[in-house]
């Protein structure tokens, strides 16, 4: 199978570029604007995976990149979602209009199916109930769930109007393996680098939000399963399944590392909201039980691979 993913050296593409690369059926296309950027996964030595070097926000050429292929992972974004409220113009327009033409592109193309990674973290917004079920109203307090939403919604369009295959994911909170610890995304991962490491970690609020975190390994496991069945549905939650609070991450950080991280506590953001997990039962009952890794193990794992990584 003819694979192409788009925006592929992030964290989420790495870790689903290693594992479609183990399958020696699949020809894999993964394209950044820095070919430097693929060095981990270069580094193993694939012969299935092409890299190709292009800046897919200047001057996208999606008709050629597309030519041949059956199944497009879509993981371009410009921006996160605590900075996503600062341009909010700029930002719909690189994002929505990159997606309009990309969607373009795959129906000339003739493409199969279209994966789309969206969020299940800022599509609800401020929804009263969780966990947040696929059917939840969908009111998002920032640009960047706007962005998701628009995208969501502009690929239904372009199915009904070409008939191509599509799955939106709505993504919970990944960490683990190759997320950089830069604290712009992944709680979890950038509180365990930094405690290693002997740094302050910095905390908005008081830590009682509540987020859903999912060990990547059980996400791409997930997006897997959902791209490759059958099921009548084409959105589906994808995460742990119940909430955790940014105290009980922490915590946990404490009792697997051993050491009590220094934590600066700064002034809540309007960003973020109190509480959001998601109701996976849809996935679930597609595809079997997700069983994901515990949190404490999920840290294990990650703590391992940020000592070895990072020589800490």
């Amino acid at each position: 199978m003819n694979i192409i993913l788009l925006g592929a050296a992030g964290f989420i593409g790495t870790n689903l570029t290693l594992a479609l690369a183990r399958n020696p059926e699949n020809c894999i296309t993964v394209v950044s604007r820095r070919r430097a950027s693929f060095a981990d996964v270069e580094a193993m030595a694939f012969p299935n995976v092409l890299f190709v070097e292009e800046d897919l926000v200047a001057a996208p050429h999606y008709d050629r990149l597309l030519a041949g292929q059956d199944v497009v992972y879509h993981l371009l974004s410009t921006t996160v979602p605590t900075t996503s409220n600062r341009q909010i113009s700029e930002e719909l327009s690189a994002n929505v209009i990159l997606s309009a033409q990309l969607f373009e592109a795959c129906a000339a193309q003739h493409v199969k199916k279209v994966i789309f990674i969206s969020s299940g973290g800022t599509v609800y917004g401020r929804a009263a109930a969780c966990p947040l079920h696929e059917d939840t109203p969908t009111d998002p307090i920032t640009s960047y769930g706007i962005q998701k939403l628009t995208i969501e919604k502009l690929l239904y369009l372009y199915h009904h109007m070409y008939g191509f295959d599509y799955r939106i994911v709505r993504l919970a909170n990944p960490y683990g393996p190759y997320q950089r610890p830069n604290g712009v995304l992944g709680a979890v991962t950038t509180f365990t680098y930094k405690a290693l490491a002997h740094e302050p970690i910095t905390v908005y609020g008081d830590g009682s939000v509540v987020r859903d975190f999912l060990y990547i390994d059980d996400a791409v496991r997930g997006i897997l399963n959902i791209v490759s069945g059958s099921a009548p549905h084409r959105i589906f939650n994808l995460g742990s399944g119940h909430g955790t609070s940014i105290r009980e991450v922490l915590d946990t950080i404490h009792r697997v590392i051993g050491a009590e991280p220094e934590i600066v506590w700064k002034e809540g953001r309007p960003v973020d909201v109190p509480v959001n997990y998601l109701d996976i039962s849809r996935y679930e009952s597609a595809y079997g039980a997700l069983s994901p890794l515990p949190l404490d193990q999920g840290i294990q794992k990650t703590a391992a691979f940020l000592k070895d990584y990072y020589h800490l």
